[in-house]
């Protein structure tokens, strides 16, 4: 039983061990930035606001172990983290807007540059963007005469292994955003971003669309498992 003697109730060991670990994680964190800190611990970390009363390195450890990495586990489906004993839906928020900001960051070093002359940024914004997706979603970026980006659009979302495409919608886009050039983007929830016998035809035909009508496609990336290949690259285009 907690003592009450002059009306105050004494603090339980568990509590001020958390509060502890909590502070010597923060002077470490300081200290060495996020090199200091294992992938559960910065984990627990980013759970300590959202979770301020609970033991946060079992539920770190729980999501390093259920999704199998720190970035997986940044972007699994809310449905999924809900399955992990111990998250709130604020906790859930909290890592899914990191997430959100990670891929906010690189589109905003896109925005300032030509992408065609920042091929890595565009690729690893890409890749954060949606490596880890469960579901196949397509993209298209938009450019401009100089190669700078108008938009970067979803044009559809699908399930695990298709999307529907509809080649004139996006012709039918970019002329309304006065785009001269395309990017086509997709990724493949099974990691393997070969192409498919389908996703070679869909490229031709939108290529087909759009040459007549001033629009050049400039390459059609898939993104898989810590890898993405490129239709250029691969002379498919």
């Amino acid at each position: 039983m907690s003592d009450h003697r002059n009306g105050f109730a004494e603090k339980t060991p568990e509590i001020d061990d958390r509060k502890g670990h909590r502070q010597r994680l923060r002077d470490r964190f300081r200290k060495t930035g996020e090199q200091g800190l294992a992938d559960y611990e910065l984990l627990e970390f980013l759970l300590f606001s959202a979770l301020p009363r609970q033991d946060t390195k079992p539920i770190a450890k729980a999501l390093l172990k259920r999704f199998g990495s720190f970035p997986a586990a940044l972007a699994a489906p809310r449905a999924r983290l809900k399955e992990v004993k111990g998250l709130s839906d604020i906790s859930i928020d909290t890592l899914q807007a990191v997430h959100a900001a990670i891929a906010r960051y690189h589109m905003a070093e896109l925005k300032e540059r030509k992408l065609l002359d920042s091929w890595s940024k565009v690729t690893e914004y890409l890749q954060a963007s949606m490596e880890l997706d469960s579901r196949e979603q397509f993209r298209v970026l938009f450019l401009d005469k100089k190669n700078g980006l108008i938009a970067d659009e979803v044009q559809q979302i699908g399930t695990v292994d298709h999307t529907p495409v509809y080649p004139r919608e996006v012709i039918r886009r970019a002329i309304e955003l006065a785009s001269t050039a395309i990017i086509l983007v997709h990724n493949h929830p099974s990691g393997d971003p070969t192409p498919s016998r389908a996703d070679i035809q869909m490229t031709r035909q939108i290529v087909d669309i759009a040459k007549p009508l001033g629009v050049e496609v400039h390459d059609h990336i898939i993104i898989g498992l810590r890898s993405n290949i490129s239709f250029r690259g691969l002379q498919l285009i």
